[in-house]
């Protein structure tokens, strides 16, 4: 069945019938979830039940934001309280390992679930005096350490079924604004974004997706975001950092952007974004999405083919309750 290169929301915890019946009709390659979706395990399952069904593939994407901290859309009562991205950094030689085995965990929540992708790790590298709207998601500030953390967290999602997406390409840590809200300015040279910000990006090419950033980097392109920007993503991020896997955009409501919804579609998948993604499940804007976006084809079909195969045939063994004694035990003795 042929795709829409989107990745789209829906308004609450079921689908209603208008919502099936422009899935059915706009095949969307995959959907995202956000906390006003999630109920009960049961009714989450069903939920991503009920949207695979709508487009006829049992492996169709299905998204969340489950970083831990302040961006975990799934959590108490029915599922843990992970801790935020800072929070391992700040544990020394055994933050990779203990990054590992609560990104492990999220995966065991999540596929049981019926979620296959997590929007996760974050690879920002963050300045003094940036916004905070990365702030305590990002690992540590040193380029080298979110790439080994955010490494192993990667690697514990996949282990559990889930592929990671790596954010936010080629690097939001020095956005003086929140792109939710605005679009953020980055006057850096391209020498230091290239020593730092794209440091954990490099390091991490080989992952099968990454989200772009919705930041303009004056150094490369005083006027577009990243996301829209065919010379970041030619020269930066197919380019410089080496990423063939598949880009999505983040969030296309955002207001970071500008234009009718139909026109900063259209403005990305021209810079050569590979899949857009819309998040709030406002039918009006969907539809203006929808109609800036291609069908899924060429490079961008190879790429989003070329993710779904890394999904392992199953999660390896793993005993969920030992886990996370263990995850807590260790968080316990780091405190």
């Amino acid at each position: 069945m042929t795709s829409r290169a989107l990745i789209l929301g829906c308004a609450g915890k079921t689908l209603s019938g208008q919502e099936a019946a422009f899935f059915r009709d706009m095949a969307p390659w995959g959907f995202i979830l956000f906390k006003r979706n999630i109920g009960t395990p049961d009714e989450v399952r069903a939920l991503t039940d009920a949207l695979r069904a709508t487009v006829g593939r049992a492996d169709a994407p299905i998204l969340i934001d489950q970083e831990g901290g302040r961006v975990q859309r799934m959590g108490p009562p029915h599922w843990p309280a992970y801790p935020a991205g800072r929070r391992f950094g700040g544990l020394n030689g055994s933050a990779a390992a203990i990054a590992h085995l609560g990104a492990r965990l999220m995966a065991h929540d999540l596929a049981s679930v019926g979620i296959n992708v997590d929007c996760a790790p974050v690879l920002d590298v963050p300045v003094a005096g940036a916004h905070d709207v990365i702030g305590d998601r990002a690992y540590d500030t040193a380029p080298g350490r979110v790439a080994e953390i955010g490494r192993a967290v990667a690697e514990g999602l996949m282990q559990g079924g889930v592929l990671p997406v790596m954010k936010h390409i080629p690097g939001h840590g020095r956005a003086g604004c929140d792109s939710h809200k605005g679009l953020p300015v980055v006057e850096a040279s391209l020498e230091a974004l290239s020593a730092q910000d794209f440091v954990p990006f490099r390091a991490l090419a080989d992952l099968p997706m990454a989200m772009s950033a919705h930041v303009v980097l004056t150094a490369l392109d005083p006027v577009h975001p990243a996301t829209q920007s065919a010379r970041v993503i030619r020269d930066v991020i197919r380019g410089a950092i080496g990423f063939d896997g598949l880009l999505m955009t983040d969030d296309l409501s955002m207001h970071a952007l500008q234009g009718t919804f139909r026109a900063r579609t259209e403005a990305c998948f021209s810079a050569g974004i590979d899949v857009g993604l819309h998040c709030n499940g406002d039918a009006d804007e969907m539809r203006g999405v929808a109609e800036g976006a291609p069908v899924l084809a060429g490079a961008a079909l190879r790429r989003a083919e070329a993710a779904l195969a890394r999904l392992p045939a199953g999660p390896d063994a793993f005993d969920v309750h030992e886990a996370r004694a263990r995850f807590a035990a260790a968080l316990s003795l780091a405190a």
